[in-house]
């Protein structure tokens, strides 16, 4: 075999090893993204609960919903400073701490969901408080809504923040 015939075939080979790699490459791109997207479905799930719980806590004290997101930061309002929500949170999907409202029938907010119109990964499986995730098309309409006994879920209507 000629020195030349030797060269080209070492670049062939070198070409081969170059397409299979970038193809790897691409598909470890591919699963990375589609981890992190899961794990911030995951952070979704967990920080709108917190919002639902801090929502049902002050409900539970008050007998009514808050006026905003930040009543359930600090109230004030007792001898000793009540807490209801340690922060609010971001919303991963969006990364901003701007969370679409959901309406109480009477005034104030019962339930927080996320502005991001990207699909869910995640159509299944859901705790029984987040059943109704499983229609979702879009993340904006995961819903973390706190509807006390004798109140139907139903009846929110929301509200842009």
């Amino acid at each position: 075999m000629s020195a030349g015939r030797a060269r080209g075939f070492t670049y062939l080979g070198f070409l081969l090893f170059v397409a299979i790699a970038g193809a790897g490459l691409a598909a470890f791109a591919d699963i990375a993204s589609h981890t992190s997207q899961r794990e911030k479905e995951a952070e979704l799930l967990f920080r709108g609960d917190q919002f639902r719980q801090g929502i049902a806590a002050y409900y539970k004290k008050e007998q009514r919903y808050p006026q905003s997101l930040d009543a359930l930061l600090l109230d004030k309002r007792y001898p000793m400073p009540v807490r209801h929500l340690r922060r609010l949170y971001p919303d991963p999907m969006t990364g901003a701490a701007d969370w679409g409202l959901v309406e109480a029938p009477g005034g104030g907010v019962m339930g927080v969901y996320s502005k991001s119109d990207a699909p869910p990964i995640k159509t299944g499986n859901f705790s029984l408080k987040d059943a109704d995730f499983d229609k979702a098309q879009t993340y904006a309409h995961w819903k973390f809504i706190h509807s006390p006994p004798g109140l139907p879920a139903g009846v929110e209507k929301s509200k842009p923040k």
